[in-house]
């Protein structure tokens, strides 16, 4: 009895393990999704001064940033002094590297995500960097995904 128990507790490990992790399995999909140029909607709340200036409508093409348009219609140009914090997570593959940065790090207190099930991107991060912190937190939230020619 012990060794079947054993054998099927073995056979559940590897099916859990064969497929990743799930940030793993959504990275995969949106990589084979090969998708080079989208636009979407990037939400990003911390505790920031530039939280006003939500969401953003960002364009990217073969894996760099061509357009940053704040809420109110206005282009953030790369002088501005929010745009570098803006750049970091405003392509899903910058995303995703933020994410395996974080999940299962020591470092992380809590890090939950939501993926497209279409494309695999996150469409939902939650991101508490150090547990019982205050005002470490970012929250990421994408919408209005849409792919270019």
């Amino acid at each position: 009895m012990k060794k079947l128990i054993l054998i099927s507790l073995v056979f559940i490990l590897a099916a859990c393990s064969a497929g990743g992790s799930e940030l793993s399995r959504n990275k995969q999909t949106w990589e084979d999704a090969n998708i080079s140029h989208y636009r979407f909607e990037l939400d990003l709340s911390c505790f920031c001064a530039f939280r006003s200036l939500m969401p953003l409508t960002v364009e990217v093409q073969e894996g760099e940033v061509v357009a940053v348009i704040d809420a109110t219609g206005i282009a953030v140009s790369a002088d501005d002094p929010n745009y570098q914090y803006f750049v970091e997570l405003a392509t899903i593959d910058r995303l995703f590297t933020e994410l395996e940065s974080v999940t299962g790090s020591a470092d992380a207190g809590e890090v939950i995500v939501k993926y497209d099930p279409t494309y695999g991107y996150p469409t939902e991060a939650s991101i508490d960097y150090i547990k019982n912190a205050t005002d470490d937190e970012l929250y990421v939230g994408i919408s209005g995904f849409e792919t270019l020619p």
